[in-house]
């Protein structure tokens, strides 16, 4: 199975409502989608959003990138040497995190196809059906909570609460949604770097001696800041999760160092895709570190690919945050992974068992 093309689409998914951060506001998935054809007649399917407050990365960005440095390197590439696929794609250029990941998610799709086998099994196994959290946007105190109980009315039993704007409302919105929930659903909050350490410690002090017991707190500093990580860290008891301070596996060898985190949030446009992904989870493992599986935002093309890697190293990843598909408007895919609410569930189709999309418009 060798590699012929590779065509680029856009797709256009609206959201339901739109998605607010401390960092930004989106209203629907705009993301460059790859297909890798192949001498045999099949297609792989990868996907990148375009997520410059984190990446760098942009639509056109991500559409030169893999044009013009990583779709020339690959054709006439055989599938069956994946290592030497993945050297490629990842040798191709620095930086440029999601446009790889674009483009090795569909790689490792042809790869399951060529094995006539899900790519979860190929990588390790698992049982095929995961629970993810759904994400609380920010906004005003009344509509987070009314999101967060019809968050618990669809059948969520983890919220996670975007905060960072301002810690006096930030302490308001999360008690009185913690208030609201009555501990039918476990509470994370997400802060994407909008606090400082001493914000961050001073809110969460005065959660916890409010009783308010959070499963985690994600990247409430800057990425960069190392250093205030570890001082929250040994400061609450709410254990402390990196995101954004993590793209490469030597980021998450610093952050076990300095003992900054207690958590690692993988992410395939973080890390460049599943063969990074999978290296991130098994140093955490190796040294004890539990692990969350999240996403940008995206459709369920890359969030497939998500999903089979929390299945393949559940033993580490035990939090799914893949709530990507179930804050768009409709699924654009045929086959694939099921996506039901809070409930993902993973068939035994070749690769990702993507058959088709809908209203990809093409570049």
């Amino acid at each position: 199975m060798k590699i012929t093309d590779i065509t680029l689409g856009m797709l256009r998914v609206p959201l339901k409502t739109p998605f607010k951060t401390a960092l930004r506001t989106v209203e629907s998935v705009e993301d460059i989608v790859v297909m890798l054809h192949t001498d045999d007649g099949h297609i792989g399917y990868g996907e990148a959003p375009p997520t410059a407050a984190i990446t760098g990365e942009t639509h056109g960005s991500i559409v030169h990138a893999i044009r013009h440095h990583i779709a020339p390197r690959l054709v006439g590439e055989d599938v069956a040497d994946l290592n030497r696929m993945v050297g490629l794609i990842q040798g191709a250029m620095a930086n440029n995190s999601s446009a790889k990941a674009a483009v090795e998610i569909a790689v490792y799709d042809l790869w399951g196809q060529l094995h006539r086998s899900p790519v979860y099994a190929l990588l390790g196994g698992g049982v095929p059906t995961l629970t993810t959290d759904i994400t609380i946007s920010v906004n005003d105190v009344a509509t987070m909570v009314t999101d967060a109980l019809a968050a618990l009315d669809e059948g969520y039993t983890a919220l996670k609460i975007k905060v960072g704007k301002d810690t006096a409302t930030d302490v308001t919105r999360v008690r009185t949604i913690h208030d609201a929930v009555a501990g039918r659903a476990t509470l994370r909050l997400d802060a994407n770097q909008g606090w400082t350490a001493k914000e961050a410690v001073r809110v969460l002090k005065e959660l916890e001696q409010a009783g308010v017991a959070l499963d985690l707190i994600e990247q409430p500093v800057p990425a960069h800041d190392l250093e205030g990580m570890r001082y929250i860290t040994e400061r609450v008891n709410t254990p402390v999760m990196a995101d954004e301070s993590v793209f490469a596996p030597s980021d998450v060898t610093e952050i076990i160092r300095l003992r900054a985190a207690d958590i690692i949030n993988i992410k395939l446009m973080k890390a460049g895709g599943i063969t990074n992904a999978l290296r991130i989870a098994d140093i955490a493992a190796a040294h004890g570190m539990p692990c969350m599986m999240g996403c940008m935002l995206e459709s369920s093309i890359s969030v497939a690919a998500a999903v089979h890697v929390a299945i393949a190293r559940s033993e580490v990843i035990t939090r799914i945050d893949l709530d990507g598909p179930s804050l768009c408007a409709f699924d654009p895919v045929d086959g694939g992974v099921h996506f039901d609410g809070p409930h993902i569930a993973v068939g035994d189709a070749p690769g990702f068992g993507i058959r088709n999309l809908r209203g990809l418009e093409a570049l």
